[in-house]
Protein backbone atom coordinates (compact mmCIF):
# COMPACT_ATOMS: atom_id res chain seq x y z
CA UNK A 1 0.00 0.00 0.00
CA UNK A 2 1.46 3.66 -0.99
CA UNK A 3 1.56 6.73 1.57
CA UNK A 4 -0.30 9.28 -0.63
CA UNK A 5 0.20 13.19 0.71
CA UNK A 6 -2.20 15.43 -0.44
CA UNK A 7 -2.26 18.81 0.85
CA UNK A 8 -5.21 20.83 0.97
CA UNK A 9 -6.87 17.28 0.32
CA UNK A 10 -9.72 17.77 2.49
CA UNK A 11 -11.89 20.39 0.16
CA UNK A 12 -12.52 20.82 -3.10
CA UNK A 13 -9.87 19.35 -6.06
CA UNK A 14 -7.40 18.45 -3.19
CA UNK A 15 -10.67 16.52 -1.95
CA UNK A 16 -11.14 14.53 -5.19
CA UNK A 17 -7.25 14.04 -5.09
CA UNK A 18 -7.69 12.09 -1.94
CA UNK A 19 -10.73 10.50 -3.00
CA UNK A 20 -9.02 9.04 -5.95
CA UNK A 21 -6.08 7.50 -4.26
CA UNK A 22 -8.21 6.17 -2.40
CA UNK A 23 -10.57 4.05 -4.55
CA UNK A 24 -7.29 2.58 -5.71
CA UNK A 25 -6.31 1.42 -2.43
CA UNK A 26 -3.87 4.27 -1.22
CA UNK A 27 -3.46 5.21 1.75
CA UNK A 28 -3.89 8.94 2.10
CA UNK A 29 -3.00 11.68 4.32
CA UNK A 30 -4.87 14.87 3.40
CA UNK A 31 -3.49 17.85 4.71
CA UNK A 32 -5.70 20.60 6.19
CA UNK A 33 -5.24 24.10 7.84
CA UNK A 34 -8.53 25.15 8.72
CA UNK A 35 -11.85 24.12 8.86
CA UNK A 36 -11.86 20.95 11.36
CA UNK A 37 -15.68 20.21 10.87
CA UNK A 38 -15.17 19.81 7.22
CA UNK A 39 -12.07 17.70 7.55
CA UNK A 40 -13.25 15.08 10.46
CA UNK A 41 -16.48 14.79 8.29
CA UNK A 42 -14.66 14.44 5.27
CA UNK A 43 -12.15 11.55 7.58
CA UNK A 44 -16.02 9.72 8.56
CA UNK A 45 -16.34 9.50 4.85
CA UNK A 46 -13.50 8.47 3.06
CA UNK A 47 -11.02 6.85 5.57
CA UNK A 48 -8.00 9.31 4.98
CA UNK A 49 -6.14 10.13 7.89
CA UNK A 50 -6.50 13.54 8.18
CA UNK A 51 -3.34 16.17 9.59
CA UNK A 52 -4.30 19.91 10.76
CA UNK A 53 -0.86 21.47 9.73
CA UNK A 54 0.21 24.76 8.94
CA UNK A 55 2.45 23.77 5.92
CA UNK A 56 4.11 26.68 5.62
CA UNK A 57 5.87 26.61 8.56
CA UNK A 58 8.89 24.06 9.38
CA UNK A 59 7.21 22.98 12.43
CA UNK A 60 3.98 21.89 10.64
CA UNK A 61 5.44 20.23 8.26
CA UNK A 62 7.70 18.00 10.21
CA UNK A 63 4.30 17.30 12.33
CA UNK A 64 2.99 15.65 8.85
CA UNK A 65 6.19 13.60 8.46
CA UNK A 66 5.72 12.22 11.73
CA UNK A 67 2.75 11.10 11.20
CA UNK A 68 3.34 9.68 7.68
CA UNK A 69 6.46 7.55 9.13
CA UNK A 70 4.55 6.14 11.69
CA UNK A 71 3.45 3.89 8.39
CA UNK A 72 6.28 4.03 6.50
CA UNK A 73 7.97 6.50 3.63
CA UNK A 74 5.99 8.66 1.11
CA UNK A 75 5.45 7.27 -2.31
CA UNK A 76 3.74 10.33 -3.20
CA UNK A 77 3.85 14.49 -2.60
CA UNK A 78 0.43 16.35 -4.14
CA UNK A 79 1.02 19.67 -3.29
CA UNK A 80 -2.08 21.13 -3.35
CA UNK A 81 -2.57 23.79 -0.96
CA UNK A 82 -3.52 26.94 -2.35
CA UNK A 83 -5.18 30.44 -1.81
CA UNK A 84 -6.22 32.85 -3.87
CA UNK A 85 -7.47 36.61 -3.96
CA UNK A 86 -9.55 39.21 -6.19
CA UNK A 87 -7.38 42.24 -5.78
CA UNK A 88 -6.54 45.12 -8.02
CA UNK A 89 -2.08 45.43 -8.02
CA UNK A 90 -2.34 48.71 -6.85
CA UNK A 91 -4.67 47.43 -3.59
CA UNK A 92 -2.33 44.42 -2.83
CA UNK A 93 0.00 44.93 0.41
CA UNK A 94 2.99 42.96 1.45
CA UNK A 95 1.07 41.11 3.63
CA UNK A 96 -0.99 39.97 1.26
CA UNK A 97 1.95 39.03 -1.16
CA UNK A 98 3.97 37.28 1.41
CA UNK A 99 0.45 34.84 2.35
CA UNK A 100 0.07 34.09 -1.08
CA UNK A 101 3.72 32.72 -1.34
CA UNK A 102 3.88 31.36 1.98
CA UNK A 103 0.82 28.68 1.50
CA UNK A 104 1.05 28.30 -2.17
CA UNK A 105 4.96 28.33 -3.09
CA UNK A 106 7.03 28.02 0.42
CA UNK A 107 4.78 24.88 1.45
CA UNK A 108 5.56 22.81 -1.59
CA UNK A 109 9.70 23.95 -1.08
CA UNK A 110 9.25 23.04 2.79
CA UNK A 111 7.02 19.67 1.65
CA UNK A 112 9.38 18.62 -1.18
CA UNK A 113 12.38 19.02 0.98
CA UNK A 114 11.31 16.46 3.80
CA UNK A 115 9.85 14.12 1.51
CA UNK A 116 12.92 14.01 -0.55
CA UNK A 117 14.48 12.46 2.49
CA UNK A 118 12.74 9.53 2.06
CA UNK A 119 12.81 9.57 -1.76
CA UNK A 120 16.11 10.04 -2.27
CA UNK A 121 17.19 6.86 0.29
CA UNK A 122 14.84 4.84 -2.06
CA UNK A 123 15.51 6.63 -5.56
CA UNK A 124 12.12 6.61 -6.50
CA UNK A 125 9.11 8.68 -5.82
CA UNK A 126 6.68 11.28 -7.05
CA UNK A 127 6.08 14.78 -6.35
CA UNK A 128 3.23 17.06 -8.30
CA UNK A 129 1.86 19.84 -7.49
CA UNK A 130 -0.76 21.54 -8.65
CA UNK A 131 -0.65 25.02 -10.51
CA UNK A 132 -3.19 27.23 -12.24
CA UNK A 133 -3.77 28.66 -15.92
CA UNK A 134 -3.16 31.73 -14.16
CA UNK A 135 0.28 30.49 -13.57
CA UNK A 136 0.99 29.99 -17.66
CA UNK A 137 -1.09 33.67 -18.98
CA UNK A 138 -1.31 35.31 -15.79
CA UNK A 139 -4.63 36.75 -14.14
CA UNK A 140 -5.61 40.31 -14.13
CA UNK A 141 -6.56 41.34 -10.68
CA UNK A 142 -4.74 38.30 -9.40
CA UNK A 143 -1.22 39.22 -10.16
CA UNK A 144 0.36 37.74 -6.41
CA UNK A 145 -1.93 34.86 -7.26
CA UNK A 146 -0.62 34.08 -10.73
CA UNK A 147 2.76 34.67 -9.58
CA UNK A 148 2.96 32.26 -6.71
CA UNK A 149 1.44 29.27 -9.71
CA UNK A 150 4.13 30.47 -11.87
CA UNK A 151 6.84 29.84 -9.05
CA UNK A 152 5.22 26.36 -9.11
CA UNK A 153 6.03 25.77 -12.64
CA UNK A 154 9.52 26.89 -12.31
CA UNK A 155 9.98 25.42 -9.32
CA UNK A 156 8.36 21.74 -11.28
CA UNK A 157 11.32 22.20 -14.06
CA UNK A 158 14.13 23.07 -12.31
CA UNK A 159 13.59 19.98 -9.75
CA UNK A 160 12.79 17.83 -12.14
CA UNK A 161 16.07 18.35 -13.76
CA UNK A 162 18.29 18.49 -10.18
CA UNK A 163 16.18 14.54 -9.50
CA UNK A 164 16.12 12.48 -12.59
CA UNK A 165 18.89 10.54 -12.20
CA UNK A 166 17.73 10.00 -8.40
CA UNK A 167 14.50 8.16 -10.18
CA UNK A 168 11.96 10.82 -8.76
CA UNK A 169 9.42 12.30 -11.03
CA UNK A 170 8.14 15.34 -10.32
CA UNK A 171 5.28 17.21 -12.94
CA UNK A 172 2.58 19.67 -12.55
CA UNK A 173 -1.13 20.28 -13.20
CA UNK A 174 -2.41 23.32 -13.84
CA UNK A 175 -6.21 23.18 -13.87
CA UNK A 176 -8.31 25.82 -15.69
CA UNK A 177 -11.69 27.14 -14.93
CA UNK A 178 -13.09 24.64 -12.36
CA UNK A 179 -16.31 24.40 -10.84
CA UNK A 180 -15.16 24.66 -7.00
CA UNK A 181 -15.46 27.34 -3.79
CA UNK A 182 -12.35 29.02 -5.02
CA UNK A 183 -14.57 30.17 -7.91
CA UNK A 184 -17.24 30.20 -6.43
CA UNK A 185 -17.70 34.51 -6.55
CA UNK A 186 -18.37 34.42 -10.01
CA UNK A 187 -21.86 34.63 -11.14
CA UNK A 188 -23.67 32.60 -14.21
CA UNK A 189 -23.17 35.10 -16.46
CA UNK A 190 -19.47 35.54 -15.80
CA UNK A 191 -19.50 31.61 -15.93
CA UNK A 192 -21.16 31.48 -19.15
CA UNK A 193 -18.56 33.71 -20.60
CA UNK A 194 -15.31 31.59 -19.63
CA UNK A 195 -17.35 28.83 -21.09
CA UNK A 196 -17.41 30.49 -24.47
CA UNK A 197 -13.57 30.32 -24.39
CA UNK A 198 -13.34 26.68 -24.03
CA UNK A 199 -13.14 24.29 -26.85
CA UNK A 200 -15.04 21.91 -25.32
CA UNK A 201 -17.75 23.65 -24.28
CA UNK A 202 -17.72 23.12 -20.26
CA UNK A 203 -16.30 24.07 -16.84
CA UNK A 204 -14.12 21.31 -15.42
CA UNK A 205 -14.58 19.44 -12.66
CA UNK A 206 -12.21 17.80 -9.41
CA UNK A 207 -12.49 14.66 -10.94
CA UNK A 208 -10.78 15.82 -14.03
CA UNK A 209 -7.84 17.05 -12.46
CA UNK A 210 -7.74 14.28 -10.45
CA UNK A 211 -7.74 11.62 -12.81
CA UNK A 212 -4.67 13.69 -14.41
CA UNK A 213 -2.75 13.39 -10.79
CA UNK A 214 -3.76 9.85 -10.67
CA UNK A 215 -2.20 9.17 -13.89
CA UNK A 216 1.13 11.01 -13.04
CA UNK A 217 1.52 9.30 -9.85
CA UNK A 218 1.27 5.91 -11.46
CA UNK A 219 4.24 3.28 -13.03
CA UNK A 220 2.41 4.60 -16.61
CA UNK A 221 4.13 7.93 -15.82
CA UNK A 222 7.55 7.00 -15.14
CA UNK A 223 9.37 8.20 -18.12
CA UNK A 224 7.76 11.44 -17.33
CA UNK A 225 9.07 14.54 -15.41
CA UNK A 226 9.33 18.31 -15.46
CA UNK A 227 5.87 18.32 -17.66
CA UNK A 228 3.37 20.65 -17.24
CA UNK A 229 -0.46 19.05 -17.74
CA UNK A 230 -2.96 21.86 -18.97
CA UNK A 231 -6.49 20.65 -17.71
CA UNK A 232 -8.21 23.09 -18.91
CA UNK A 233 -10.56 22.08 -21.67
CA UNK A 234 -8.30 23.91 -24.37
CA UNK A 235 -8.91 27.39 -22.69
CA UNK A 236 -5.10 27.09 -23.05
CA UNK A 237 -3.55 25.79 -26.31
Amino acid sequence: MRNIIVTGGTRGIGAEISRAFLGNGDRVFAVYEKDDKTAQEFAEKTGAIIIKADISQKDGVLKVFNEVRKYGKTDVLVNNAGISQIKPFADITEEDWDRIFAVNVKSAFLMSKEALSDMLVHKKGKIINISSIWGQTGGSCEVHYSASKAALIGFTKALAKELGLSGIQVNCVAPGVIKTDMNAHLGDEEMSVLKEQIPLNRIGTPQDVAKTVIFLASEGADYITGQIFGVNGGMLI
